[in-house]
């Protein structure tokens, strides 16, 4: 069996993985005239998430690896926004849309857990049993 690094056992990078592939397939769907303008971008916004999980997650500090994971956060909100346009300009349908949103709400929730994960670990162990 072939060594596999710490990002690619996370749930997290591996739906990111798989949202890029949905993102490609769809985009190919989009009119000639979006290949370098929309389709680009959100392509490009979806590989941002993914990269910056892996990025972050080799960073030796626990401040660096949560910078890496809000930026990927702040990629799939991009997407999000430009999925949003792509139904505006009826280039996938709503259906399409919310089958993507599914899977960004999963993401965007898997996200906020890891981040959450990593700072409790930094946080001094008496603010992490305080109660609210």
């Amino acid at each position: 069996m072939s060594y596999k690094y710490g990002f690619e056992k996370l749930e997290v990078w591996q739906d990111s993985r798989l949202f890029v592939k949905e993102i490609y397939t769809i985009t190919k769907l989009y009119p000639a005239e979006e290949r370098y303008n929309l389709c680009s971008q959100i392509q490009r916004a979806a590989i941002s998430i993914v990269s910056n999980i892996a990025e972050g997650l080799s960073r030796n500090s626990d401040k660096e690896k949560v910078r890496f994971i809000e930026i990927a956060y702040g990629s799939l909100m991009e997407v999000y926004c430009q999925l949003l346009i792509s139904v505006d300009l009826s280039y996938i349908s709503v259906q399409q849309f919310d089958i993507l949103k599914l899977t960004i709400d999963k993401i965007a929730n898997k996200l906020n857990a890891l981040n959450r994960s990593i700072n409790n670990r930094t946080r001094p162990e008496s603010e992490n049993n305080k109660t609210e």
